[in-house]
Parts: structure tokens; C-alpha cells; sequence
């Protein structure tokens, strides 16, 4: 404020200070505007948590505008079909991303490339089919990972190399039949593991990951429950339930199978050998390989309720043959007992009994001095 008695210089003076003020703030508010991250369209963002939350719109694309700061992006609940191998390019401060309840079908091998600091990623209830090998390699950070309700029945190996902080790993209702052990052995950290709800056929091809499962739970993990579909006798069964004796007949396989390999190939055979050509007179027919085709024995799996049978019977012949050493055991004390007892008596029965020898002699004794 001007006193009443001001001049005019001081007027100026103070109007062009003003002026130079209001110039500084107005660069100051559009910079500072300028500087803020923009939130894409019809999304929600904190700025405190840099989370964008773009999930439930219908989106059939991913937002171009997502702010390079994000740590969080919910995309959940859309109508995501498919992703260019760009979608998520300089978002490398991003940590959780969430692609649940799309219609995602196949993923670039390096769609999640730049997601260098990414700890977890949900793909939860999509249709994806196949995954790259390399899908996962750019983010050695991850800790969690959903792959649950999709169509994969195959892991590629090498999907999981490098992820040695993963804590967690779902693929509950998938069209899993097998799993290599090998895919699963770089998971060293791995605590939970959820495989349920999945068509697993209990035969050789799941013994390897058997072996795996039951050093996993040795070491604290958890895991849920794996159910065989196949065979019949299996059904239902949990497969870390079943016994190693059912999978004796793979090695018998492998056995067979590396003999095999070391015989002379011979002629291939067919099932309807053409009929030979019948030889000249006067020429004897020359002996011709066998094309006969040999019928392989099929190997199946031991039956469960044979093989609870077998112990039970080995269980009962064990405890009817230990009561019987019990028996002849306490036999044999008893017979000892009462064979000391009655050689007890016969000594005490001695000084009282007469010496018929000695009797004899002293008549003896009498009858020649006399």
C-alpha cells in the first residue's frame, strides 16, 4: 500500500516490482503444471502411492499416457485382447502390474522388457495358451506371479530362470498334464505353489516333478493339492500320496528302452509284408529278414488296491511271527523257572534220603570180621 503523500517515482518503482512478481509467478505455476504427471483419460491416479488405476473401463488397449513415474497400473476388468510388444515401454519404476479378467490369448516374448523393478504380475483368468521362454527374463525382481484360469498346457523350460526372488507361483485351472522338473529347479526361494484344479495324468512323465514336490515340502514350502485324473486307479488320489512302488515299472521302461537302442536296426516291419516273389526252378530261395512286426508288452501301473493289499498281508505275517517269539520266549523262561525250582528241591531232598552204597559196604565190613 502507498502512503497519501507518496510521489510519483515511488508509484513506478513499486508497479514495475509488481509486474516483475506476478511474471515470476506465472512461470512458476505453468512449470510446476507442465511438471506434474497426467493422468490418461477416465483413470484414476494417486500421486502419494503413483498408482493408476484404470481397471473396469472396457478399454481394448492400453492407456499411451500412463505417467513414466507409475509404480502400480490396474488394467483389470477389461477388454484387453492383445498387447504390442510396446504397451509398456519406459515404465521401468513400475512394480505391481495387474492384467486380470482379459482376453489375452498370447504375450510378445518382449512385451515386459523394460519392467526391470517389476515385483509382481497378476494374469490371472485370461486365455492364454503358450508363453515365450524369454517372456520373464528382463524381470529378475518378481516375487509374485498368477498365471491361474487360463488355457496353458505346457511350460516352456527356461521360464523361470532368473527369477530367483519368486515367492509365489499360481497355475490352478490350466490344461496342465506334466511338468518338467528341471523348469521348476532355479525357484530356489519359492514358498507357495498352487497347481489344483489342473487334468494331471500321474504316469512316468510326473515322476521327476514327484521327486521335486516332496523336496519342496521337505524344505517348508506349501503346495496345494495335486489330484490325478489318469490313470483310473489313481483318480482322486493326491499324487504326493502315492507310493514310489507305483512307478517301478518306469524304470523297467527306461531299461527297455536303452536296450533297444543299442540293437542293429533291422528292416522296417509292417503289419501286411507283401508276399514274396516265388523263386526259379532249379534255384534255391535265398533266406529273407523277418518283417514281422514283435508285439510289445504294455506296462500299466500296479494297481493301488493290490499294493495296500501286499502290506496289509506283510503286516499281518510279521505280527503273527512276532507273538509267536513272544510266546516261545516266555515258554522257554517258565521251563527254566521250573527247572531251577525242582533242582532247588532235589538238593534239600539229599542228607534227608539214606546211602544205599554206603550201607552195603559197612554190611560188608561186618560180615568179614566176623
Amino acid at each position: 500500500m502507498l502512503a497519501p503523500g507518496s510521489s510519483p517515482e515511488q508509484r513506478g518503482r513499486l508497479a514495475l516490482q509488481w509486474r516483475q512478481v506476478s511474471w515470476i509467478t506465472c512461470w512458476v505455476a505453468l512449470y510446476a503444471v507442465e511438471a506434474l504427471p497426467t493422468c490418461p483419460f477416465s483413470c484414476k491416479c494417486d500421486s502419494r502411492s503413483l498408482e493408476v488405476d484404470c481397471s473396469g473401463l472396457g478399454l481394448t488397449t492400453v492407456p499411451p499416457d500412463v505417467p513414466a513415474a507409475t509404480r502400480t497400473l490396474l488394467l483389470l476388468n477389461n477388454k484387453l485382447s492383445a498387447l504390442p510388444s510396446w504397451a509398456f515401454a519406459n515404465l521401468s519404476s513400475l512394480q505391481r502390474l495387474d492384467l486380470s479378467n482379459n482376453f489375452l490369448d498370447q504375450l510378445p516374448h518382449s512385451i515386459f522388457g523394460d519392467l526391470t523393478n517389476l515385483t509382481e504380475l497378476q494374469l490371472r483368468n485370461n486365455s492364454i495358451r503358450t508363453l515365450d521362454r524369454d517372456l520373464l527374463r528382463h524381470a529378475p525382481l518378481l516375487r509374485h506371479l498368477d498365471l491361474s484360469i487360463n488355457g496353458l498346457a505346457q511350460l516352456p523350460p527356461g521360464l523361470f530362470d532368473g527369477l530367483l526372488a519368486l515367492r509365489s507361483l499360481s497355475l490352478r485351472s490350466n490344461r496342465l498334464q506334466n511338468l518338467d522338473r528341471l523348469t521348476f529347479e532355479p525357484l530356489a526361494n519359492l514358498q507357495l505353489l498352487q497347481v489344483g484344479d489342473n487334468p494331471w495324468e500321474c504316469d512316468c512323465n510326473l515322476r521327476e516333478f514327484k521327486h521335486w514336490m516332496e523336496w519342496f515340502s521337505y524344505r517348508g514350502g506349501r503346495l496345494d493339492q495335486l489330484a490325478c485324473t489318469l490313470p483310473k486307479e489313481l483318480r482322486g488320489k493326491d499324487m504326493r500320496m502315492v507310493p514310489m512302488e507305483m512307478f517301478n515299472y518306469c524304470s523297467q521302461l527306461e531299461d527297455e528302452n536303452s536296450s533297444a537302442g543299442l540293437d542293429i536296426p533291422g528292416p522296417p516291419c509292417t503289419k501286411a509284408s507283401p508276399e514274396p516273389a516265388k523263386p526259379k526252378s532249379g534255384a534255391e530261395p535265398e533266406p529273407e529278414p523277418s518283417t514281422a512286426c514283435p508285439q510289445k508288452q504294455r506296462h500299466r501301473p500296479a494297481s493301488v488296491r493290490r499294493a495296500m493289499g501286499t502290506v496289509i498281508i506283510a503286516g499281518v505275517v510279521c505280527g503273527i511271527v512276532c507273538i509267536m517269539m513272544v510266546v516261545a520266549a516266555a515258554y522257554g523262561c517258565i521251563y527254566a523257572s521250573l527247572m531251577a525250582k525242582y533242582h532247588r528241591e532235589l538238593k534239600k531232598r539229599q542228607p534227608l534220603m539214606g546211602d544205599p552204597e554206603g550201607e552195603h559196604e559197612d554190611q560188608k565190613q561186618i560180615s568179614s570180621v566176623a
